[in-house]
């Protein structure tokens, strides 16, 4: 069975929808990052980097969320998270790695100058820089999605969820977000499988 070592908010949830989008039984392992279990022997031992998600599959050993979401739509295409013809495909990728690139990086730039990092460690500047980026590239994804219901037009895919994940952290913090992009994300959240994500989550032991 599929495992996922995740963490409630935070990008575990992601894959989290991925799975319940397209249906598979899978077993749901909390790493409590706040007792710092990520940084135990234990789970070092899965995933040497220490980060959450990770997807175990039989032997397969998975991180990184949007690289998760794109190999469960591989092995699930039923679900249709991902194109089969190529044109499309290239689309999909192209936009995904958009998000991660151009929207998450900067987006996890500006949280880490803000309060992650040690303070002797944080500068304002590049926190307020890496907001004005994170707007820049907002316009584009805003602009694309101005006549689509989703990045790669009528089909929802995989690249959605990654974005509109994204789009849910900027709007949490209060980074503003245009009527578009509202719309895109409010509409997105209420799918079905992400209501159970968030459930499978909280109810994780």
């Amino acid at each position: 069975m599929i495992k996922l070592y995740g963490y409630p908010q935070t990008r575990s949830a992601r894959v989290a929808w991925a799975l319940e989008e397209v249906g598979v039984e899978y077993e749901y392992s909390l790493v409590n990052i706040q007792l710092g279990e990520h940084k135990k022997p234990a789970f070092l031992a899965i995933n040497p980097f220490g980060k959450i998600p990770t997807l175990v599959d039989g032997e397969q050993i998975i991180s990184e969320s949007a690289a998760i979401c794109t190999y469960i739509a591989e092995k699930f295409p039923a679900a249709k998270l991902i194109p089969t013809e190529a044109k499309a495909r290239a689309e999909y990728f192209q936009w995904l790695f958009f998000v991660v690139a151009e929207l998450e990086v900067h987006l996890w730039t500006a949280a880490k100058h803000d309060r992650f990092l040690p303070e002797d460690k944080r500068i304002p500047a590049v926190a307020k820089t890496s907001y004005w980026e994170f707007e820049k590239a907002a316009a584009v994804l805003s602009a694309h999605l101005k006549n689509r219901e989703h990045l790669l037009g009528n089909q929802f895919s995989a690249a959605d969820i990654i974005c509109v994940s994204v789009l849910q952290w900027a709007h949490h913090v209060k980074v503003p977000l245009d009527d578009i992009l509202l719309n895109y994300m409010n509409k997105l959240s209420e799918r079905p499988a992400l209501a159970r994500a968030r459930k499978r989550e909280t109810l994780a032991p």
